[in-house]
């Protein structure tokens, strides 16, 4: 559904001729603070929705698999973090939009909860989205452009944080 929502977006977007990453995060300002929620549902292209729906997907699909992760709640709680954070320590003056930063965040939350969970499957699980999706934390070193590594950082963080919080529920 939210993957399809991605999609729908920059369909609609493009056949209207609607500016919509205006909504996404404005650092530090109060209209920016429509992005937290808007933000990942926003994208430049249908090339960055591309890259962003495929890793999607397959995080979204094993956490929802494991009823054990607490998956709407985890989801929630990496979109509205990831967000905040952008939001605080982004970039000024510039829109931070995409799905990239709930990407981060799953693959951080999932890396890190099979760490704190005592599940050989939780174990197994961080194994292969380290080796699938690990080398895509060279995206949270600073750098000049468009990418807002920033968004890729509070998203990992995110995804920490919220697997760290697990750890005193498991």
């Amino acid at each position: 559904m939210v993957i399809a929502g991605l999609f729908a977006v920059v369909v609609v977007g493009g056949l209207f001729h609607l500016s919509l990453p205006r909504f996404g995060i404005v650092p530090r300002t109060g209209s920016g603070l429509l992005g937290i929620i808007f933000s990942p549902l926003l994208h430049a292209s249908l090339k960055h929705v591309m890259a962003n729906a495929v890793p999607l997907f397959v995080l979204l699909t094993i956490l929802l698999m494991n009823p054990r992760y607490h998956p709407y709640r985890t989801l929630a709680l990496i979109w509205t973090a990831s967000g905040l954070g952008t939001w605080l320590v982004g970039r000024g003056h510039s829109v931070h939009i995409g799905a990239s930063c709930i990407v981060f965040g799953l693959a951080a939350f999932l890396i890190v909860a099979g760490l704190v969970m005592k599940s050989w499957r939780s174990a197994a699980t961080a194994v292969f989205v380290a080796v699938v999706f690990g080398g895509i934390f060279y995206g949270v070193l600073p750098r000049a452009g468009p990418i807002s590594w920033e968004g890729h950082l509070c998203g990992a963080a995110a995804g920490v944080w919220a697997a760290a919080r697990m750890r005193r529920r498991v």
